[in-house]
């Protein structure tokens, strides 16, 4: 359990945390801007599926890489500095991408917002780690994770409405104004409690130093089916949600884009509320790793049903039903907390979330390759896209369940 000494009353913890999470929700949002602007990026920069979906990859890709950066920057210097200075590179990215003249540009674009937002959820998962009792890490990772899926919620039938009338360049105009906004927040109501601002200067280290530390982790068996499954759960929700939705039912389907934006809507409030389920739900360290697998598997399921099914409707519950059980990626989150021990915690948070996007850039760039071999062969690139998704999740799944777990869980496991 973190100390409570002369940290701040929870009230001020919880202000800090939504401030943080300000910066998160609009991180979802930049990952899941895909969906509503792909068709107007194909076609005023003439892009295939392969493209876009390395368009959508690079945020990802930046994201994930620049992850080792800001969780050692976070060790180092404290979340509200990281946070401070990172993110104004998304707003920059962002302002970049509504004036692109090329698709060259655009990428830059992309490549800027991916390494501005990188410490935005980090930053929530350190700080919770730090200020909240362990018991209720799943809980309120998962509230967290609920109030960072407003961005969803702003890049469904919202975005999609702005796009329909002002066009793609709008949305990354005003993504910018609300990234500046949230900025000022976080410059205004975070600072670092004074109990972990007295205990910085006495664990300072080198960045090399600190870069041997992160190295360590690998050193332990278990970390590897932490990260493989990492890299396919919600880079497959991703994938879905931020990429192949509104291109699955536009061109499938024959949704308008705002048809469209109204379920990847309905998707994303389902996603405000699933993962403070799945956290309430949370059946602890012993029979966790065995509750992600299945849910992993059947999540692999929905999306297999999906790719074979032609009915539109039909579709659209399975694709919410995706939403729905994808919030099962909070327990991978407690998994982590209860895989290391405490002065580990804070670097395998930073491996898991960078494993976890670098998943998101992979799956983004794979599928958009699938879809464009599809088409060569004269097969539904929707149906290979969602096959490839759930072959990618069913491989993860049997990784994780056949690489060793923890120690510590096969403690917690014997203590039960």
């Amino acid at each position: 359990m973190p100390s409570t000494k002369n940290n701040p009353p929870p009230g001020l913890l919880w202000v800090m945390l939504l401030s943080l999470l300000s910066a998160f929700a609009l991180s979802q949002a930049f990952r899941s801007i895909a969906s509503v602007m792909a068709t107007g990026l194909e076609q005023d920069f003439s892009l295939n599926a392969q493209s876009l979906g390395a368009f959508a990859g690079l945020f990802g890709l930046s994201f994930g890489v620049a992850q080792l950066l800001m969780g050692i920057g976070m060790d180092l210097y404290g979340l509200r500095r990281t946070v401070l200075y990172a993110f104004p590179l998304a707003i920059g990215g962002a302002i970049l991408s509504a004036a692109a003249p090329s698709y060259g540009w655009l990428m830059l674009g992309q490549l800027l917002i991916g390494v501005g937002c990188s410490p935005a959820f980090l930053a929530c998962t350190v700080f919770i780690s730090r200020h909240f009792p362990l018991d209720r890490f799943a809980f309120i990772s998962g509230i967290g994770m609920g109030v960072g899926g407003l961005g969803l919620l702003f890049t469904g039938t919202p975005m999609a409405w702005m796009v329909q009338h002002w066009g793609w360049r709008s949305g990354f105009a005003l993504m910018a104004v609300m990234a500046l906004l949230s900025w000022l927040l976080i410059l205004w109501r975070v600072h670092e409690p004074a109990s972990e601002q007295a205990q910085q200067p006495a664990r300072r280290e080198s960045w090399s130093q600190a870069i041997g530390r992160m190295l360590e982790l690998f050193t332990l068996p278990h970390t590897f089916g932490i990260i493989i499954l990492a890299m396919a759960c919600y880079a497959s929700f991703l994938a879905l949600r931020g990429l192949w939705l509104g291109p699955l039912l536009i061109h499938r389907h024959g949704f308008s884009l705002v048809e469209s934006g109204n379920v990847a809507l309905v998707m994303s409030l389902i996603s405000l509320f699933s993962p403070a389920l799945f956290g309430r739900m949370d059946p602890g360290p012993a029979r966790r790793r065995r509750w992600i697998m299945n849910y992993s598997l059947l999540v692999g399921g929905l999306f297999l049903a999906t790719a074979f099914l032609s009915h539109a409707w039909a579709t659209v519950v399975l694709l919410l039903a995706i939403g729905l059980f994808s919030g099962y990626g909070v327990l991978q989150y407690a998994d982590v907390r209860s895989s290391y021990s405490p002065e580990l915690t804070g670097r395998a948070l930073s491996l898991f979330t960078m494993a976890m996007f670098l998943g998101v850039a992979m799956v983004q760039w794979f599928t958009g390759w699938v879809a464009a071999w599809a088409q060569t062969w004269g097969i539904d690139p929707y149906r290979a896209v969602l096959v490839a998704i759930a072959a990618t999740l069913f491989a993860a799944s049997m990784a994780f369940r056949l690489l060793p777990a923890s120690p510590l869980l096969h403690q917690a496991s014997n203590n039960s």
